[in-house]
């Protein structure tokens, strides 16, 4: 069953919806404010935190900013402020989805049903082997190939570097915001190769890896649902126990695919 955080310090909103997802047969909790919030993750993970921006406490933007650093739960923002800014902020932050009140609790749930058909279909794991980092990763499926080997064009992924895109070998090509495209920056520069967690917190952080942080783990999740959803094709990033991520399908940066017309 989903664990599901009411995050929100309008008592009889929170209570209502926190009654209402219940009778939908979700676990749900509430919480006024980000300090509860807080208790309740110590207790145990949330699958789903709904959260309201404007808290007595600690601004919305804030704890999300928190807990995407901490936990994979995906973020459900609802809130009051329905302006372009705060949308953006929002969603940069790593929010999931954004509402704006007044909300049907039928959006709510629907809502928090999508996410959690998302996550159990992105969550699949990639069997791997555990190799030092930078060693070559094994291919690991069809569409893989090791980074010599010469790849039918067809079946290429593009990095561009200049649009921010990856072009799937079929459908549309996937906009890049600039954390995912630091991140696959990094991976494709050196493909079939595991780059280690270490290197990637750095990167996108300028910070040390923090072993107890799932923000990394978080933002693949992420990508890979935004890519799918986006091309249909699935992003060929795959988990390296014990090191970190590669990508394991053939791929072209922009000015390689240029050069080549």
């Amino acid at each position: 069953m989903a664990r599901i955080i009411v995050v929100e310090d309008e008592a009889d909103l929170r209570d209502d919806l926190v009654e209402y997802l219940d009778r939908c047969g979700f676990e749900v909790e509430g919480a006024s404010r980000g300090a509860e919030l807080d208790r309740l993750l110590e207790a145990g993970p949330a699958d789903v935190i709904v959260l309201d921006i404007n808290l007595p406490d600690e601004d919305g933007f804030s704890v999300a900013r928190r807990v995407r650093a901490s936990c994979s739960a995906a973020i459900i923002m609802l809130t009051a402020r329905s302006g372009l800014i705060d949308r953006v902020i929002g969603l940069e932050l790593g929010a999931d989805v954004y509402l704006v009140k007044p909300v049907d609790f039928r959006e709510v749930e629907a809502q928090i049903k999508a996410l959690m058909r998302r996550m159990q279909k992105g969550a699949a794991p990639h069997p791997a082997a555990e190799p030092s980092a930078g060693m070559p990763v094994p291919a690991a499926g069809p569409t893989s190939a090791p980074a010599h080997a010469p790849a039918d064009s067809r079946k290429v992924w593009v990095f561009d570097d200049i649009e921010w895109r990856i072009q799937p070998p079929t459908g549309s090509a996937v906009p890049l915001t600039a954390t995912e495209y630091k991140f696959l920056s990094l991976l494709v520069a050196a493909p079939g190769e595991a780059v280690s967690r270490q290197d990637i917190s750095v990167t996108l952080t300028g910070r040390d890896w923090d072993p107890y942080s799932r923000s990394i783990d978080s933002l693949v999740r992420r990508l890979r649902i935004k890519v799918e959803e986006r091309s249909g094709c699935a992003l060929p990033v795959q988990a390296v126990h014990g090191v970190g991520y590669a990508f394991v399908g053939p791929v072209v940066t922009s000015a390689v695919e240029d050069s080549a017309d």
